[in-house]
């Protein structure tokens, strides 16, 4: 199965037009949140994202909640959206978890949870699928511009345990586009441009 793999549009016309573009030669789609600005301009990309026909993937990222993004996706026949929940494409289980993890220090407006939240959201997550979640597994593609660690224990434990064969994420903008190993999965911290992978 071959995905695109993207985050953090962030009302990014251009780089979603790109995406509908680049959707045409995959499988499957992953939208591992951030598509709004502080809760603004989420139809900016949804609207455009909304042509792609295959099979889509999305997660809330901290600039807009659940039920935001399941509103400004209503009309994407192709897509679903994910927060502590999974679905099935083509065989393959996939678990989506949105939002900030751990809280961040953006304030109110952030739509965050804190490690036994996370906990509870990663629960249900099936053995050896695709784990889709808008922030990092502790350790792995979350360092900052300052070089702080900032992703989660909880994802990063549900990882070690579950083991999916890929990690799609986002959040940390400057480790766009890194993607590593935590034992047998890849983990990316896709970023707007996009990327393609392939899973057995």
């Amino acid at each position: 199965m071959k995905i695109l793999c993207f985050s953090d549009l962030h009302r990014d016309r251009e780089a979603a037009e790109q995406l509908v573009a680049a959707a045409e030669g995959v499988d499957a789609v992953i939208g591992a949140g951030d598509f709004a600005n502080r809760h603004q301009g989420l139809s900016d990309t949804l609207d455009i994202l909304s042509a792609i026909e295959k099979p889509t993937v999305l997660v809330p990222g901290n600039g807009e909640t659940t039920a935001e993004l399941r509103e400004a996706a209503a009309g994407w026949k192709s897509a679903t959206v994910l927060h502590g929940q999974g679905c099935d494409v083509d065989g393959v289980p996939f678990w989506g978890v949105g939002g900030g993890i751990p809280v961040t220090p953006f304030g109110a407006w952030s739509f965050d949870f804190d490690e036994a939240q996370a906990t509870e959201l990663l629960a249900g997550c099936p053995e050896g699928g695709v784990l889709v979640v808008h922030s990092p597994p502790l350790d792995t593609v979350d360092l900052d511009t300052g070089g702080q660690v900032r992703g989660s224990q909880a994802i990063r434990d549900c990882v070690l345990a579950k083991q999916p064969k890929l990690v799609v994420c986002g959040h940390i903008h400057s480790d766009w586009g890194k993607q590593v190993q935590l034992g047998p999965t890849t983990i990316l911290n896709a970023g707007p441009s996009g990327r393609v992978l392939e899973i057995g």
